[in-house]
């Protein structure tokens, strides 16, 4: 696999996993931090560099990942 494209999965898996972990909080603790986070986190789904890194569609993977964790 290229190299390049090991790391853009790696930034990309990252990714899920603190939003995962943002979605968490804020089921949790309710705060405008927390709010926040998980804003930042949508952004970068829905960015042109979350694009060119991956074929998966952002909005799609917000849906489902909030399905799970909320």
């Amino acid at each position: 696999m290229d190299p390049y494209q090991k790391l853009a999965d790696a930034i990309v898996l990252q990714a899920v996993k603190d939003y995962r972990q943002d979605l968490r909080r804020m089921k949790n603790r309710p705060s405008n931090i927390n709010k926040g986070k998980v804003k930042e986190d949508e952004r970068f789904f829905r960015s042109s560099w979350f694009k060119s890194l991956t074929k998966v569609d952002g909005n799609y993977l917000i849906e489902k990942l909030r399905e799970e964790c909320l």
